[in-house]
């Protein structure tokens, strides 16, 4: 019987995936895109500029030309594609999330097994401890992790096309460093806003949203414990993974409590996972936060429910890019 040959270079495609990331990862490692940028763009040139032996670097750039990462060839130069464009080193750009999942994020991944096995995060196998302790005792890694995280936040801009926060005081709880508080406020001149995280986040998010003046506060706290009461608009932005429902649904109850009045919305933004008809980033994502933090991506109807147990009703849903959906609720 013949090999079904599509089939076999599938698998082959997906089997090697690891390797074309890993890939991706060494050339940004080495600053391949930004040596480009400034001219140094020949085998040669490349391998001066970072260190690496020149053989080694024609058979990664072979490779990633083929990839379609880079254009052009060793002795006329090297192009950079569009793709590597979005991995220089400037603000913005993919470079530290390619960096963060070529280093840490792989090495979780090796205990890919343990975790499927024991739905526990493989992170803590990897490095013997859960992922924000990791962090809280590594500075650089941390920086790393905030940086990657915003790369990851690219509907942002689109937030305020979805949900009308004008004239709103709009509460953003586990708003970390204030990108998305500072990106509606920009966007909505008469907003207000309030920011509550983790006391030693506040002072990052103070630094970040000082611009606004008197417009926006900063709150350091336990937004399990308590969040600010008043608020026309709660936004919970892709904090609700890695906890339990028990944990979650103690979170809207608390949101509840603090809206200003029948017209104030919870509005929760996270990627949605679906059994029936899956593609493929949102289940990736929940895959990688079970490595990562043992966490998980939930279903719209799995939302539904812990809204209702918290005295909430969901009034709509709304698409955003990055296959990121808005999530309104209201009281019961």
């Amino acid at each position: 019987m013949q090999t079904d040959l599509t089939a076999t270079r599938d698998a082959i495609e997906i089997i090697t995936g690891g390797w074309r990331a890993q890939a991706l990862y060494v050339a940004v490692k080495l600053g391949v895109p930004d040596h480009i940028d400034a001219g140094r763009a020949t085998t040669a040139e490349l391998a001066e500029a970072t260190g690496a032996d020149p053989e080694g670097v024609h058979r990664l750039m072979r490779l990633l030309v083929a990839m379609g990462v880079f254009a052009g060839d060793g002795e006329s130069g090297y192009r950079n594609t569009d793709v590597a464009r979005v991995l220089l080193d400037r603000p913005g750009t993919l470079r530290d999330m390619c960096l963060l999942y070529g280093e840490e994020f792989y090495t979780a991944w090796a205990h890919a097994e343990h975790a499927v096995r024991t739905v526990t995060a493989g992170w803590d196998v990897a490095f013997g401890e859960p992922l924000y302790t990791y962090l809280d005792s590594r500075p650089e890694a941390a920086d790393r992790f905030q940086a990657a995280m915003k790369a990851g936040n690219l509907f942002f801009d689109y937030v305020p096309d979805v949900i009308d926060f004008a004239g709103k005081h709009v509460v953003d709880v586990g708003g970390g460093a204030g990108q998305l508080l500072g990106t509606i406020l920009a966007a909505v001149p008469d907003a207000r806003g309030t920011l509550i995280d983790r006391e030693h986040v506040a002072p990052i998010a103070e630094q970040k949203l000082a611009g606004l003046g008197d417009r926006v506060r900063v709150v350091g706290g336990d937004m399990f414990a308590a969040v600010p009461e008043g608020g026309d608009v709660y936004l919970l932005c892709r904090v609700l993974a890695g906890w339990s429902d028990e944990a979650v649904v103690g979170l809207f109850e608390n949101c509840r409590a603090g809206l200003s009045g029948p017209d104030a919305r919870v509005v929760i933004l996270e990627r949605l996972v679906v059994d029936e008809g899956a593609t493929v980033l949102p289940s990736l994502w929940d895959l990688h936060l079970l490595m990562t933090n043992g966490g998980r991506h939930r279903t719209l109807d799995r939302f539904v429910g812990m809204l209702e147990r918290a005295g909430l009703v969901v009034e709509r849903v709304a698409d955003l890019p990055m296959e990121t959906s808005a999530i309104i609720a209201k009281q019961a």
